[in-house]
């Protein structure tokens, strides 16, 4: 599956230095929530770093692991509009 990215997601991306393997991650395993203004947030918390371990194995995942305090906001229709670190608690309404 490709993941689409807008141009601004892009530039985050390569400002930020988030890998496109952490990105497809986050994509795949990451916590949904909901931002009420029709974006979905994801992010890696206990359960979904668990659950990443799980499918990548102990090696992957200690590489990948210090880049995992990361989100990523998707359109409706599941395109990138941007991604970021993580410098806050996500609040779940």
């Amino acid at each position: 599956m490709q993941i689409q990215l807008t141009h601004h997601a892009r530039s985050r991306l390569q400002q930020r230095g988030i890998s496109a393997s952490v990105l497809d991650c986050l994509v795949k395993f990451g916590r949904k929530a909901h931002d009420h203004r029709g974006a979905e947030i994801r992010y890696f918390d206990h359960c979904s770093r668990s659950k990443l371990f799980d499918a990548i194995g102990r090696d992957s995942f200690r590489r990948i692991e210090d880049k995992l305090d990361t989100y990523v906001v998707l359109s409706n229709d599941g395109v990138v509009i941007t991604v970021g670190h993580r410098t806050k608690r996500i609040h779940i309404n």
